[in-house]
């Protein structure tokens, strides 16, 4: 593999925001997750758990929930608003003021034509969906406390409420509650203090099961008003409830970390009437579990430690194979730092503001603080290090950065009025132009001089195309621009013609990563689910043979995505590319790894005699040194920089959590 100067990195102070709201489409496999900075992600789990969508929050929104209406998301939040998102430019499309508060909570019917809210006065208040809008259309009579959960009937006509104390049933038609159910203290709680009704989940059979403050998941008789049983699940919390499809399992988040199983199966097996049975206790978590989701397959669970999880239910799927591993997504896949790679310069993007390190220096050199209420979606250096551009949903800003021994200055430098915003950026090789990526998958194309950004071209796909970009590069040569977009299209254009040249032949997973091969007109393109080509126009003859031989299973059993590539200019046969937890070298010189091989062999080939090394070694030279990875690049003086960002790191730094795990305990 050879032998790399190595720049390890760990200044970068990122710090992932907690996951405070989920919500799970069924019909297209799509899991939106909201942090507590008001991000909202979207997760294609039919590719491999692959974060296709980011939509940047902003400041003074949080997101307290989430919820689909077939193909359409919204959120509700602290501030009183509702939000609808355009998923397709990847902001909010508009908001509805909902004239009762803090909005805790927002559920939409089967059928997906009506959303109803919980607000902190009390009322329920029920919106109907028309077309890229939604109108108001009545209130439920007010209850005495705010609303925190809510939760239809699968018919659509009835609606549970969960409050302080209290579970309220409601007739959709009449707006009148039907019902009230009592929720008690636990035994030997003060009897001063209230119990909140966080998550409620409402059956087809009319059973209503709810989570409180009080560390109970309880079972309701919704047409009696009577409890059925009280399981004691926690001494804190119970913050989240989610049942399957197919009603026979429920899961319960608590705040002390812990999900809880629950299925609806008989007590013994001579008994033939069902129950509801706790089965079992999955612990992924060290803080407050705040959002959970139960999909066919496994239970996903997010909140305060801001990990994503993602854990099987082994008799759900096959032993052994992809599907059965545990996952666990903590950063973005996508690249939040940007290498000057002339200039030994690095950008770091947080949500709120820009870093600016030399390597070599123990501290930020210049610090960019953005401006407005808007945060940052994406953020590019040159490769000469002159030039720094970022976007919000609201602006683009560039920069023209001058070096006076160890500080830096900022210039900001006009744009012209054509660009408002953008979804990604990206510079030439040699630093002479901007690339934006804009609506319906255009790109805009500015020349760079040294007091203005001149507005050239657009480039616009022949398919009419609508979904945003999310990945863009450029050749060495300064003849191509590459870009892909979340329904799996790369699109390729000639920057010498300014003219759209081709789309590579679509593959069903979306490209997590992509380049432009230096030497030869070839575009490398990694996808989610861990298999990648090398094309021109159509696949190389590397890339038949690829898909000929397959990839390793190891390989493909991987988890996390790749999420940069990058090549060697000294040696042109090297693919280097990484993904969280390693990077690896990819020569094209030498075999494909025989299936039952060893992929991660660099250890045993030291200690080999030349002839075994030649006989054993294969393409795929893995380094696993590094963890926690959030960038691996090449500089122009052949050395590599490794960003890590410790998960250790980011633990200590967050607020103690309610239960410590102690020793034998």
């Amino acid at each position: 593999m050879g032998e790399f100067k190595v720049h390890r990195v760990r200044f970068f102070d990122y710090m992932p925001s907690a996951i405070s709201a989920m919500a799970f489409n069924v019909h297209t496999e799509r899991l939106a997750v909201a942090r507590a900075d008001g991000t909202v992600e979207i997760y294609n789990f039919a590719d491999n758990c692959f974060q296709e969508k980011v939509i940047p929050g902003k400041d003074g929104r949080t997101v307290e929930a989430l919820c689909w209406a077939g193909q359409r998301l919204f959120s509700t939040g602290l501030n009183g608003e509702i939000v609808e998102y355009d998923l397709e430019n990847l902001r909010s499309k508009y908001t509805v003021e909902a004239y009762g508060g803090p909005v805790w909570t927002i559920s939409s019917n089967s059928q997906g034509t009506q959303l109803a809210v919980g607000c902190e006065d009390g009322t329920v208040k029920i919106f109907e969906l028309v077309e890229d809008s939604i109108q108001f259309q009545s209130n439920f009579d007010r209850l005495k406390s705010r609303v925190l959960s809510l939760s239809w009937h699968p018919s659509g006509t009835q609606i549970a409420a969960g409050t302080m104390d209290m579970i309220r049933v409601f007739n959709v038609t009449t707006g009148h509650a039907t019902q009230r159910m009592m929720v008690d203290r636990a035994a030997g709680a003060n009897k001063k203090k209230e119990v909140a009704v966080w998550s409620v989940v409402f059956l087809s059979d009319n059973t209503v099961i709810s989570g409180d403050s009080a560390g109970k998941v309880q079972v309701w008789d919704s047409q009696m008003g009577t409890l059925i049983r009280t399981h004691l699940v926690t001494k804190w919390d119970v913050m989240a409830l989610a049942v399957s499809r197919d009603e026979s399992s429920l899961l319960a988040g608590t705040s002390e970390g812990s999900v809880v199983q629950f299925q609806f199966i008989s007590a013994r097996l001579d008994q033939p009437d069902k129950e509801w049975q706790r089965t079992r206790t999955l612990r992924s978590h060290s803080h407050d579990v705040r959002a959970l989701v139960h999909t066919d397959t496994a239970a996903v669970s997010g909140g305060n430690d801001a990990h994503l999880v993602v854990r099987p239910f082994m008799e759900k799927v096959v032993k052994g194979s992809k599907e059965s591993a545990p996952c666990k997504i903590t950063f973005p896949h996508r690249s939040l730092v940007s290498c000057g790679k002339k200039a030994g310069i690095l950008l770091f993007q947080f949500p709120e503001r820009l870093e600016v390190w030399r390597l070599g220096e123990t501290h930020c050199v210049y610090a960019c603080s953005l401006q407005g209420d808007d945060h940052i979606c994406c953020s590019t250096l040159s490769p000469c290090g002159g030039w720094l551009a970022y976007a919000s949903a609201s602006s683009v800003r560039l920069f023209q950065l001058q070096y006076d021994n160890d500080s830096i200055a900022l210039t900001k430098v006009k744009l012209p009025k054509v660009l408002r915003w953008a979804n990604q950026l990206c510079f030439s090789a040699d630093s002479s132009r901007l690339f934006a990526s804009f609506s319906q998958s255009s790109v805009l194309v500015f020349a760079l001089s040294k007091s203005e950004a001149k507005y050239v071209h657009t480039l616009k796909p022949k398919s009419g195309e609508t979904t945003a970009v999310h990945l863009m590069s450029t050749s060495d040569d300064g003849q191509w621009l590459a870009t892909a977009n979340s329904d799996c299209e790369v699109h390729v254009y000639n920057l010498k013609k300014l003219k759209y040249h081709c789309t590579v032949p679509v593959y069903g997973s979306c490209p997590s990563a992509m380049a432009i091969h230096p030497t030869g007109s070839n575009v490398v393109m990694v996808h989610a689910d861990q298999k990648y080509s090398l094309e021109q126009k159509e696949y190389t003859e590397w890339s038949r043979s690829l898909a000929k031989k397959g990839l390793h299973g190891s390989w493909l059993n991987r988890v996390a995505p790749v999420t940069h590539v990058s090549f060697s200019a000294s040696n042109p046969d090297y693919i280097i590319l990484h993904d969280m937890n390693m990077f690896c070298i990819i020569d094209k010189s030498l075999p494909l790894p025989e299936k039952d091989s060893d992929l991660c062999n660099q250890n045993q080939l030291r200690s080999m005699n030349e002839a075994a090394r030649v006989k054993d070694s294969h393409a795929f030279k893995i380094c696993e040194m590094f963890k926690n990875l959030l960038c691996v690049g090449l500089m122009e003086d052949h050395s590599l920089v490794v960003v890590e960002r410790p998960l250790l790191d980011i633990a200590t730094r967050l607020p103690a959590p309610v239960r410590q795990k102690k020793f034998a305990t």
